[in-house]
């Protein structure tokens, strides 16, 4: 499907050059003369090649259509991670890089979105956010109640993140798993 460049966004993935690309950063440019351009960075989806291409706003480029599936995290096997097709009972081995960083909060049974193209899994997408438990937190510091300090504290999955003083440890709470940051305390 052509789309214009400008509308090309971190997780799309093209079809440039007779290959899939993913996009993982697209920055429009305005130089001091002349049209805008766009500067996308991608990774080839087969090899893991990163590169950057620019393109005029007004340019269109290929936009390859992906398949939706919500897949069951089974188990991980060092930088390999096997997900379950919950309909048609699949089983799918993803590498880390696909996940990225957020591979950290998955746990046994969660419901993710993995997105293939021609069967082949190409992103995987984690809930917004997880449930987990706090092992150790710092203490609180008297005088430091302002509604705006916060201290370190480790999670379960041996992450750290930063949390209000009153979160001590074995507390619940939810992490954003985008970014890490602490949403609120579990109920």
């Amino acid at each position: 499907m052509k789309v214009d460049a400008n509308t090309v966004r971190k997780g799309h993935v093209l079809e440039h050059n007779n290959k899939l690309w993913l996009v993982s950063k697209s920055e429009i440019m305005i130089p001091g003369k002349g049209n805008a351009i766009i500067q996308i960075e991608m990774r080839d989806v087969r090899t893991g090649i990163k590169t950057n291409e620019r393109f005029r706003t007004q340019e269109t480029v290929e936009r390859v259509q992906l398949m939706d599936h919500e897949m069951q995290f089974l188990f991980s096997s060092g930088d390999e991670y096997t997900f379950m097709d919950q309909e048609s009972f699949e089983q799918h081995v993803v590498n880390r890089e696909l996940i990225g960083d957020s591979a950290v909060y998955l746990q046994e049974g969660m419901i993710c979105n993995v997105q293939t193209y021609e069967g082949a899994p190409l992103s995987v997408t984690l809930p917004g956010t997880v449930i987990l438990e706090i092992v150790e937190a710092d203490p609180v510091v008297k005088g430091q109640t302002a509604s705006s300090s916060y201290k370190p504290a480790k999670l379960s999955n041996g992450v750290r993140v930063l949390v209000p003083p009153f979160i001590e440890a074995g507390t619940k709470i939810v992490v954003n798993t985008s970014d890490s940051s602490y949403v609120e305390r579990a109920r």
